[in-house]
């Protein structure tokens, strides 16, 4: 202990001449240094939504890839879309054309509009929502596939029900001479829930009958128009 500096004991006095030795460092001074504290986050960096990667800038939450797909829809649009803008406006212009050159204009006490005014607003407005719907895609508007029907496109069609569908169209139009609207229309009724996979036939067949002959009625009394009777001619 009295010949070990780095043990804590005085050093031997030496004689004169003998130059000194060094301190030999202690376990203090053998410690590695501390590391350097690390600077504070900047502003920028702790911003609300800020994400760092390790090999990148701090980038924001809406750098995502859904707002990726945004801004290229932006920049690309959906050319395929003119196709519906220039068909909306085909049946605009064709609809305004037919109505200035081809329908009448005879006006009496019971229609003192005419015919013309009715399918000319319909043409416009088909215009102004073509020229919306052609802005609209210009500026990269498109719709988003979550927000349509939960359709699995994987799945093949259901021909079954297209075709029991069609089935019931198809009767309807070959029986309304015959039968009468009450009871054809009774049978697309039915005809269609079945189809649609409704099997409570009794409630499904009141409803039908309720249904045709309120539509019957309506279109009779409200509309003056009167639809087939058929074999119930004289009865309804």
């Amino acid at each position: 202990m009295t010949t070990r500096p780095d043990r804590g004991g005085d050093p031997p006095p030496r004689p004169p001449g003998v130059p000194a030795i060094p301190a030999q460092p202690g376990p203090e001074a053998a410690a590695p240094p501390e590391a350097a504290p690390t600077p504070p986050a900047t502003a920028d960096a702790t911003a609300a939504g800020a994400e760092r990667t390790p090999d990148g800038p701090a980038t924001t939450a809406g750098t995502g890839p859904a707002a990726a797909a945004e801004t290229d829809a932006a920049r690309h649009p959906d050319r395929a879309q003119y196709g519906v803008v220039a068909f909306l406006a085909l049946v605009g212009g064709f609809v305004i054309f037919d109505a200035t050159t081809r329908v009448g204009s005879a006006i009496n006490t019971a229609d003192p509009i005419g015919p013309k005014p009715v399918p000319i607003l319909l043409g416009v407005l088909l215009l102004v929502i073509a020229v919306i719907y052609a802005v609209d895609v210009a500026r990269g508007g498109a719709g988003e596939p979550e927000a349509g029907e939960d359709v699995d496109l994987s799945l093949p069609i259901d021909w079954r029900t297209v075709l029991l569908l069609v089935g019931a169209f198809l009767v309807n139009a070959v029986l309304i001479d015959r039968l009468g609207w009450v009871i054809s229309g009774t049978i697309l009724f039915w005809g269609s829930a079945y189809a649609l996979g409704n099997r409570h036939y009794v409630r499904n067949l009141l409803i039908a009958v309720a249904l045709s002959l309120i539509t019957f009625y309506t279109f009779a009394i409200g509309l003056g128009v009167d639809l087939p009777a058929g074999v119930l001619q004289g009865i309804l």
